[in-house]
């Protein structure tokens, strides 16, 4: 039996550490001679070498020990890296354990496999510089920091048998994101989901400053994470052999008090849980450890000149060659390496084997044991009417009754995520059959549906953290949404900037498997605030995904309840994409039966016949709207078009898949022209009430041939205000639409109709400052169409 705690055990500990460190720094400088066998060449070395150095023997030290605890405890485990660039860490610990070598079977356990290990890194053609999707065993892209907590607690959600070791950068401990992420200890339920080992691994520097958490004494910095509910394990030095048995002893009381912790909970209810006092470790190591101690006079490890590249050393700069031969050479790779250049079998017996590896964690690639959803029958939920318009519902509040049955269906895999808004967000109905997940005490009566098991975390007001939950959860291979205000999604538009191109760099790798959507509500949109007002404005999010590859980004704008329902059905079982849905929450006509919706649905876009009078001629006016408010104010303009100019033809489109719209040379999805052009013309005046942005809406028609295009959308204008203000503010009302469709119809002629707009525009702006409400034609419209 394995003594995990012998001298011996330590010695081939330091052995694989030293590994570990040689492999990592080969990476930065060496394309080829990788056991230094003969005499280094220019030819060896990099022409440019490119990473960074600094995190990298720490979190080596680290990955060193969670091997050793998965091997001693038989633990689920697998390894987040926060810190930034140090993407050789996963790199040269999955090659250690082999498992680099099964996924790239090229990257071969020997001399060879060695020198294409080593040239790849950084290097054109080759591999990021960071923890990247073609990294085995990553699930978290270092290029934004920050995330870390939030990616590690999302995987372990409804993950009960899991650990994610997560190592956080203490330069990434500085960014409001993981700041805020060390309330993640308040959502774990310790029956139900797994468990988070966050290591705050403070090397004492960033890129050229001091870090703030690691010149706080161990005392203060104990007082801080107790305050908020940790309970901090100090590991402490700058030699490894004395260093091994420290580190050990953390980790075994780390990992024993998670197990003591999740034992005692299981023995109740998740009902019943109440909330523990997670273990972390904090690891103080220098930055740069084991490197160069000092270069040119000043110091290296300890410093912020550990962070990149410590010794100017490049192809055509080889005056220093000796330095590095001798750094590399302080790890004794002949004692490391047996003559093939495969890592000597007593070392490597030290790697946990088949899935236990960090590397070939299932939960890494796609998830233990990934499921489609079960979804409800949308059309149980549909909406009836007579006549389009005739019924008034909240979309939102319809769309919470469907997914109350939804989490009904799917009690395990699938979660709301948000910041303190899906009351707010009007998806009251779901609270029915879930809980808010807080382990926090619950205050009855002021607090309303906190509980210690929920399938809604919505109980931190922070987007980030939301984002981040739903991405870890559905990197692992479980399903959710992420609703929030339309404006504060511009606070995670990075975080799904990374997250796609996440997606698009493990689509490429064949070995990766497919992962569920990320589906994302955008709701509070702008051209209804009504007290919040301009501050709450922003519809800027879909032009910041639409600027993206268009094979991972879907945009959808439901007009009313129906579309919305249709529109899940098809969408919430999506692999590989980003989905960003906007929807209302407010009253709001309801335009279209479940068929038409269905149809919306399926083809992205539809020629609303019965708002249309053109017959299928050659119409005099093309109306396109797409979104809830967009729609309604283009139906309205229709029903003022058709009172004063009666023979005017006009067609009316509804668009729900907005980049369908995009030409095929951009996108694959894209209308082809001819397809383009039989609902749009080749050159009929184009009026588009629209969402978001109008430049976006330009962008998208530029590549087609009716430039006759005029957009109404956001102008960047707002105000408190009534509703239908904010409308007007921004042109996109049915008086200035119906105004700016005349004067492209009939020139001069629409003269007096133009009037007619400008004072009732007029009427309404001294309206609504006497009396705080809308006017009332605009609030009892009903839509009369072309009877």
């Amino acid at each position: 039996m394995t003594d995990y705690s012998s001298q011996e055990y330590f010695s081939l500990m330091r052995k694989y550490f030293n590994a570990a460190n040689y492999i990592s720094v080969g990476q930065l400088y060496l394309k080829d001679n990788p056991l230094l066998r003969d005499k280094l060449q220019s030819s060896d070395v990099k022409y440019y070498p490119i990473g960074h150095w600094g995190t990298i023997a720490g979190q080596n030290f680290i990955y060193t020990h969670l091997n050793r605890v998965i091997n001693k405890y038989d633990l689920n485990m697998f390894y987040v890296e926060g810190p930034g660039h140090g993407g050789q860490v996963m790199v040269s610990n999955s090659y250690l354990d082999g498992s680099y070598s099964e996924i790239y079977p090229e990257i071969s356990e020997d001399i060879p496999g060695l020198k294409k290990l080593f040239k790849q890194f950084s290097f054109p053609g080759g591999v990021a510089s960071h923890a990247a999707p073609e990294t085995p065993g990553s699930i978290h892209e270092g290029g934004e920091l920050g995330y870390s907590i939030s990616h590690g607690v999302g995987a372990i959600l409804d993950n009960p048998d899991v650990i994610s070791a997560v190592v956080v950068g203490d330069g990434e401990a500085e960014t409001g994101p993981l700041a805020t992420s060390w309330f993640s200890n308040t959502f774990i339920n310790p029956v139900n989901d797994g468990a988070v080992l966050p290591i705050l691994n403070l090397n004492g520097f960033k890129i050229s400053n001091p870090t703030i958490l690691s010149r706080k004494s161990n005392e203060d910095l104990k007082k801080y994470f107790e305050g908020i509910g940790w309970e901090p394990i100090f590991v402490e030095g700058d030699d490894p052999d004395q260093l091994n048995p420290v580190m050990a002893q953390a980790m075994d009381q780390a990992i024993e008090k998670i197990r003591s912790i999740q034992d005692e909970a299981r023995q109740h209810p998740a009902a019943d849980a109440k909330e523990p006092v997670w273990p972390m470790i904090i690891f103080r190591a220098p930055k740069g450890w084991t490197g160069p101690k000092e270069w040119d006079g000043e110091p290296i490890e300890g410093s912020f000149r550990a962070h990149q590249i410590p010794i100017p050393v490049t192809r055509d700069h080889m005056e220093h060659a000796d330095a590095l031969v001798d750094w590399l050479k302080s790890y004794h790779p002949e004692e490391l390496f047996d003559e093939n250049g495969a890592l000597k079998p007593e070392i490597k017996a030290l790697t946990p084997k088949g899935n236990k590896r960090m590397a070939m964690n299932p939960i890494t690639n796609g998830g233990i044991d990934p499921k489609a959803l079960d979804l409800p029958k949308f059309k149980d939920y549909a909406l009836k009417f007579d006549q389009p318009g005739s019924t008034n519902a909240q979309d939102m509040i319809e769309f919470g009754k469907y997914l109350r049955d939804l989490i009904q269906k799917n009690p395990h895999d699938f979660r709301i995520f948000g910041p303190d808004e899906t009351m707010s967000n009007r998806l009251n109905h779901i609270f029915e059959v879930t809980e808010r997940q807080w382990m926090e005490p619950v205050k009855k009566p002021n607090d309303q549906f906190e509980a210690p098991a929920g399938r809604i975390l919505d109980a931190q007001l922070s987007e980030h953290q939301a984002e981040g939950w739903l991405e870890g959860y559905t990197l692992t291979g479980r399903h959710g949404i992420f609703a929030s205000y339309e404006a504060f999604l511009r606070v995670v538009d990075s975080m799904l900037t990374q997250h796609f191109k996440w997606l698009r760099k493990a689509d490429e790798q064949a070995w990766r498997k497919k992962y569920p959507a990320l589906n994302v509500i955008s709701t509070s949109t702008s051209f209804q605030q009504d007290h919040n007002g301009y501050t709450h404005q922003d519809p800027g999010i879909l032009t910041h995904l639409a600027e993206k590859k268009s094979k991972y980004i879907r945009e959808y704008l439901p007009a009313d309840t129906n579309t919305l329902l249709a529109l899940a059905d098809r969408v919430l079982n999506d692999e590989e994409v980003i989905n960003l849905i906007v929807a209302s929450k407010q009253p709001r006509p309801q335009f279209y039966s479940m068929a038409e919706a269905e149809e919306l649905v399926d083809r992205g876009l539809k020629v609303i016949d019965w708002a249309s009078n053109d017959q299928g001629a050659k119409p005099d006016l093309v109306l396109a709207a797409a979104g809830t408010e967009p729609n309604m104010e283009s139906l309205a303009a229709i029903d003022l078009l058709h009172e004063n100019f009666p023979d005017l033809k006009i067609r009316f489109v509804n668009v729900v898949d907005l980049l369908k719209l995009q030409s095929p040379k951009l996108n694959d999805r894209g209308l082809s022209d001819q397809e383009f052009d039989e609902i749009f013309t080749a050159d009929t005046p184009i009026i588009f009430a629209f969402h978001g942005y109008e430049g976006l809406i330009r962008d998208i028609f530029f590549d087609r041939h009716n430039h006759q295009m005029y957009p109404h959308g956001y102008r960047e204008n707002g105000d408190i205000t009534t509703p239908f203000d904010m409308r007007v503010l921004n042109s996109m009302d049915r008086f200035h639409i119906a105004k700016h469709a005349s004067e492209l119809v009939y020139g001069a002629k629409a003269q007096d109709f133009s009037q007619k707009m400008d004072r009732t525009l007029k009427n309404h702006h001294d309206y609504i400052r006497e009396t705080g409400e809308d006017l009332p034609e605009v609030e009892n419209w009903k839509f009369k169409g072309f009877k």
